[in-house]
């Protein structure tokens, strides 16, 4: 089994350092037989084959060198149902690949990227996360409620997250919002009837540990483990 980590690799990135350790805290607790490697975004179109792996983890660490290509690959991945798990920069890109394939704002688009662009569905937060741990509250019946519970504390390190404007829209059309901060203010969202789509304003991996793996990243493993072996 193949995990891609879509984006671009930065030893000095915290988040980035992370997510490797917390990929092999998981894998090491599933016992899987999983290889993960990341994939700068700029090579998708260089000898990459989406085809060739069984799971997508979107990193944190926007803006990336390639933007459309990470929406290339997280398009790929929802239509064909490759688990995919999209954290801090992951969730916000998985936010503007579905608003323009699904909710058809053709021109949607990041305010890190664009900021005077008409269509940002992705704005500045009225206050910078980075460096704080805030609770979130999940929704009961979700699969994060199954992972993780009604409430956990979570790590984060953004300064942008979703436009409000489109939460309504989001949810209404399948993208649902499955948790919230103690604002109301979207932390989760995952994608009715796939087997595993998940984007967190929050970057899960930095809370992982070799004794306590993070359960987020254990069960986005799991549903690779459940695809590579229908």
């Amino acid at each position: 089994m193949k995990l891609a980590i879509i984006g671009d690799f930065r030893k000095e990135n915290a988040t980035h350092v992370a997510t490797n350790s917390a990929l092999q805290h998981s894998i090491d607790f599933l016992g899987a037989d999983l290889d993960f490697s990341w994939v700068h975004t700029t090579t998708i179109h260089h000898g990459f084959n989406p085809d060739d792996y069984q799971g997508f983890l979107i990193a944190p660490g926007s803006p990336y060198a390639s933007m459309e290509n990470v929406l290339e690959v997280i398009r790929f991945a929802r239509l064909h149902l490759v688990p995919t798990l999209g954290t801090c920069g992951g969730f916000q890109h998985m936010i503007i690949e579905y608003a323009r394939s699904v909710l058809k704002v053709a021109d949607a688009t990041h305010a890190e990227t664009d900021p005077y662009a008409s269509r940002l569905v992705i704005t500045p937060l009225s206050c910078s996360l980075v460096g704080q741990r805030l609770d979130v509250s999940v929704l009961p019946g979700s699969r994060a409620f199954a992972l993780v519970g009604a409430s956990f504390t979570a790590n984060y390190y953004c300064n942008f997250g979703l436009n409000p404007e489109y939460a309504a829209a989001l949810d209404a059309s399948g993208f649902r919002i499955t948790g919230t901060d103690a604002d109301g203010e979207v932390r989760i969202l995952e994608l009715d009837g796939h087997p595993f789509f998940m984007g967190t304003l929050f970057v899960p991996q930095a809370s992982s540990t070799k004794e306590r793996p993070q359960p987020l990243v254990t069960g986005f493993l799991e549903a690779v483990v459940v695809y590579s072996n229908p």
